[in-house]
Order: structure tokens, then sequence, then C-alpha cells
């Protein structure tokens, strides 16, 4: 099930959600967060992934970068995660533009007090700033599924957190890696980002409607569309305490998504590259 979440509505919840969220019961689905075999058990994985392809410009990927690093030390993260059945998630952060470039900025960590997450906020501000190619959402949505093999914890919920600043243009097409991750019960949300002042021949219009009918998917999927910078960093915050706290969040803040033929062609960043490399 597909939600698509106004920027209006995401971004009142962002200014209220530490008086909002620490009244949120937390939903029980019946597993234990105790160590069992050895592993870790935590209430979601969460994997954020973060375009860095070349349409971003460098103001854009350092506020990008210090938006999540800041939402992730804030106190309405922490309150959101402490409305989970065992108060703890694990995290990991990585890079991406082209089919073949990813780079993972934070291997996986825990994230279970205010001094776990400050640490994990150091961390992903450590690694310079750095700018890619191509934009390969399928790309970044295949490494995204390998890492959760690769994670010592085992959570309630897999989420792909997504943001970029275009549709995909690079790799194999994106809606058979979204239907991959779905098949493994993998939730991916979507952070579209529709902040340039001009276009350029790749970029399209409604890059929303494209995420919500050709990226996001699975249990409770919603797509943020970011459409003034300025607002960026309260958008990605807004985001990441929707996504902690989403089992149980008043569902009154989004609007569920009817599910219809993509308004846009799911291969539109393709044939746009092909129409501006004739």
């Amino acid at each position: 099930m597909r939600w698509c979440v106004s920027i209006g509505a995401m971004l009142v919840f962002g200014a209220v959600a530490g008086g909002e969220i620490a009244s949120v019961t937390a939903q029980n689905f019946g597993h234990q967060s105790v160590k069992g075999n050895g592993v870790l058990s935590v209430d979601m994985e969460l994997v954020i992934a973060v375009d860095i392809s070349y349409s971003m410009d460098i103001d854009e990927l350092v506020v990008q970068r210090e938006g999540y690093a800041q939402a992730i030390a804030s106190k309405e993260f922490l309150q959101a995660l402490n409305t989970g059945p065992s108060r703890r998630l694990a995290v990991t952060y990585f890079e991406w533009s082209a089919s073949g470039d990813q780079r993972v900025i934070l291997p996986w960590r825990l994230i279970d007090s205010p001094k776990s997450a400050d640490a994990v906020a150091a961390a992903i501000m450590r690694t310079p700033v750095r700018e890619g190619s191509r934009t390969s959402i399928s790309g970044a949505i295949d490494f995204a599924v390998a890492l959760f093999d690769e994670n010592p914890y085992r959570g309630l919920r897999r989420v792909i957190d997504i943001s970029g600043d275009g549709p995909n243009n690079d790799g194999s097409p994106v809606t058979g890696a979204r239907d991959a991750a779905l098949a493994k019960e993998i939730t991916i949300n979507g952070l579209p980002i529709m902040v340039k002042s001009g276009s350029s021949m790749v970029d399209i219009d409604d890059l929303d409607l494209y995420y919500e009918d050709c990226v996001v998917g699975g249990p409770g999927s919603f797509v943020v569309a970011v459409k003034d910078r300025d607002r960026l960093k309260l958008a990605i915050r807004s985001k990441l305490v929707l996504e902690v706290a989403s089992p149980t969040l008043e569902q009154r803040q989004i609007v569920q998504a009817v599910a219809r033929e993509p308004r846009i062609p799911c291969l539109i960043g393709e044939k746009k590259w092909q129409e501006r490399s004739r």
C-alpha cells in the first residue's frame, strides 16, 4: 500500500512532532526485542540512500548531508524511536549516482540512545561531500537490498529511504528493482527534491508523481516532495520521524494513494537521456 504525503502536512508534523510523538503508543507485532542466537532485534532496519548525481549542486549536497545528520540527532527523531517495542533501530547511510557508483558512508550502526544518535550524526558528517555522475535509482535500490543481507541486526520492518532530484536514467528500469525489493518485504519511501530554479533536458516537472508511481512501494510507503531548498532539512527530519513512528502515526495527516497506471512513464528518464545524447 502506498501513501501520498503532502509537504504541507509534513512540515506541520515536523514543527509539532516534539509535542505529538510522545503520546504515540507503539504497536506490538509479537516479536521479542531481545538477543537470540547472537542476533539483536531492533524495531527497524533503515537504509538511507542519498542522491549525489551531477544534477545536484554542491550546496544542495551539503544541505542534504547536514539535514540527515541533524535529523538523526534531533529530539523529535529520538522521541519517535522511543515509541517502538525495543526503542532501537539499525541504520546505514550510502550515497549513489550512476548504476555502478554507490559508496557506504556509514556502515550498519545501532541507535538506541541520544549518545549513539549523536555518534551516527557525527560519522555521517565526517566524510567529505562528493559529486557523482548519472542517476540510477534502480542501482541504488539494488545496492540497498544487498545491504540488508550484511546487517547483523534483525528488525520488525525493513525500510529504504531514498532521495533524488531526477528520474532513473542509467542502469536497469527502476520498476524492476522496486518490485524485487517489495518481493522481499522491504518498504521503499521517497524524498524527491524539486528545488532547481532551472531545468535540464533530463529533468521532469512532476518528479513527485514519478516517485509515487514508479519508485516507492510496500506497506505504509510514502513520498515527501521538497520544492523549497530552505525547507529541505525540515522535510528530511519530518520524513525520518514519520518512518520511525509510522506503524502508529495518526493517519489523518496522510492521504492514501489510489492504485493506478503510472501518471508519468516510468522510462521517461531513459527516454530523455537518449534524446539528450542524440
